[in-house]
């Protein structure tokens, strides 16, 4: 057998490399969803704080808002913890929204609370 026998490696390197090029692929896609859902999340969140702070609405109506923009574009696990509050945002009376959903690691699989997003918005007064 020679030394610089090279035969038989390019199999082995077409594994290796396809195999890297693979995990690559299916890491910057799983970014991608991560992404996605958490600027679907933090979208919603501020949506239902902008529905509460309208003068005829609730915070409830926010939170509920929320909740439903949530389920319809991700799924009701997401959905699950969204809290809904009154309170001071830079100086101004707010609505303050705060989302918990999962972090998804593996798919939409993940972190129960890994993610936690606020919506902020200025309460409306007929004044």
């Amino acid at each position: 057998m020679l030394r610089g026998d090279e035969r038989g490696s390019a199999p082995a390197e077409f594994v290796m490399v396809g195999a890297l090029l693979t995990v690559l692929t299916l890491s910057v896609m799983q970014l991608g969803l991560v992404m996605h859902v958490r600027n679907t999340v933090l979208d919603a969140a501020g949506e239902g704080a902008r529905f509460a702070a309208l003068a005829d609405n609730t915070l409830a109506d926010g939170a509920a808002r929320t909740r439903e923009l949530i389920t319809t574009a991700i799924g009701p696990s997401y959905a699950a913890d969204v809290t809904i509050t009154s309170g001071d945002y830079l100086g101004h009376p707010a609505a303050v929204v705060t989302v918990r959903a999962p972090l998804p690691l593996l798919g939409l699989i993940g972190l129960d609370g890994g993610l936690e997003v606020t919506g902020h918005a200025a309460l409306e007064t007929l004044e």
